[in-house]
């Protein structure tokens, strides 16, 4: 035993976000997606063992192994009691029992394809996008209620409504998480993609203020991307895609903050902060995002963060407008209309970016007004601070009020 008094702050909260969401997705797999509180019990029985012998006793050498044997030693423990159970109380609670399998397999093999499933099987087309990302983060990522609720900025009461609604829909849903069959993949795997894309994106541009919880949400976004890559039937060209963006978006991930936690506008940031291994990364699954002939909003977007991780070119912004010329056909939205605005303003100037982000009219839009204040400030300052204003009164974001504030107050020095 190696003894370590920084386990309780350090290493088990590590090991519980890393095996936490493997060992229920095997526990269900086990036991069936409608006693998936079974699971979920055993898994945290087996990190409070964990807490409290380790605080003793140590850390033991292998923890990862420790804990899945304890795991182990539990399931084969509930199966016993659910045995005598089943044995002597026979009636209408029987339908409701888990049935006796062979002992559970916490093989790397089963823990991958058991992982991959649940994914699959949380990326329920049934469910509202923020009810797939909070249980996405619950079950597979082994958030708390309160980080969850941290994330969106909401009330704890309202991410348990949520969490409660969409859980019983995945036990209804009666989805099969023992084998993974290929027609699943192909009818949910859009909805898989897009869940762990607005994960990434909840922490990339998240609204709270917490620096880990955000870290963390693209972190757990891009660890269950590579989960799909490293399936034949999920290594698609659009998995790979979405991996490059998620790359290449992360290497700019230290930049995007100073130290006092205020945004650092693209042109501002430090360059030195980038992460140059992430982006070579997003450079190989670009690589392997292009073998086919098949182009998805993924590629494009990754395209774009691609050319944002290049130095300045004279073509840079010409390729960036092009792309999202071509994004905006396949799916509009607000944000990506104002992103277009933005590479429109760099190609053609600022009175024409501003000329095309007012066609978009979006008034109640923090992002418009912040966008069309940037583009002002070159040309019409009172006007800039018009919009500076506006934005920061609809923004909902801690951080960008005090970035927005703080352009606000330069702005009104140089007026004055």
């Amino acid at each position: 035993m190696n003894q370590g008094n920084s386990f309780r702050t350090e290493l088990l909260p590590h090991l519980f976000r890393q095996e936490y969401a493997r060992m229920t997705a095997v526990l269900c797999r086990h036991f069936g997606l409608k006693h998936i509180e079974v699971a979920e019990d055993i898994a945290s029985e087996t990190f409070l063992k964990a807490s409290e012998l380790w605080a003793v006793n140590g850390v033991p050498e292998n923890p990862s192994a420790w804990l899945y044997t304890v795991a182990k030693n539990k399931t084969r423990d509930y199966l016993k009691r659910v045995n005598i159970f089943e044995t002597q109380v026979r009636g209408e609670f029987e339908r409701d029992t888990p049935q006796i399998e062979p002992e559970t397999d916490f093989t790397p093999q089963t823990i991958a394809d058991s992982q991959l499933a649940m994914i699959f099987a949380v990326s329920n087309p049934d469910n509202p996008g923020e009810s797939q990302i909070c249980l996405a983060l619950q079950i597979l990522c082994g958030f708390s209620i309160e980080e969850i609720a941290d994330a969106f900025l909401a009330r704890k009461e309202a991410i348990k409504k949520r969490l409660f609604r969409a859980r019983a829909s995945l036990r209804k849903n009666e989805f099969q998480i023992s084998q993974l069959q290929e027609t699943v993949v192909k009818s949910r795997l859009d909805t898989v993609l897009r869940t762990l894309y607005l994960l990434f994106n909840e922490g990339y541009s998240s609204r709270s203020n917490n620096h880990l919880i955000r870290k963390d949400l693209c972190a757990e976004a891009m660890r269950l991307a590579l989960v799909l890559i490293e399936n034949p039937l999920t290594n698609t060209t659009r998995t790979n895609a979405l991996l490059a963006l998620l790359c290449f978006q992360s290497s700019r991930f230290e930049a995007r903050l100073d130290a006092a936690g205020e945004i650092v506008l693209y042109e501002e940031q430090d360059k030195s902060l980038w992460d140059q291994e992430l982006i070579d990364k997003g450079n190989y699954y670009l690589v392997n995002a292009c073998s086919g002939n098949e182009i998805s909003k993924y590629h494009l977007e990754a395209g774009i963060a691609y050319w944002h991780t290049t130095p300045a070119e004279v073509d840079k912004w010409l390729h960036v407008l092009s792309l999202y010329n071509q994004l905006i056909l396949i799916e509009y939205s607000p944000v990506t209309a104002l992103n277009r605005a933005f590479a429109f303003a760099k190609v053609h100037g600022n009175e024409q970016g501003i000329k095309e982000a007012e066609k978009l009219n979006l008034n109640e839009n923090n992002y418009y007004h912040s966008l069309i204040g940037y583009l002002y400030v070159a040309i019409n300052i009172d006007k800039a601070i018009i919009h500076y204003r506006k934005a920061i009164e609809l923004t909902k974001s801690p951080a960008e009020r005090k970035t927005l504030t703080r352009e606000l107050e330069r702005l009104i020095l140089r007026q004055g």
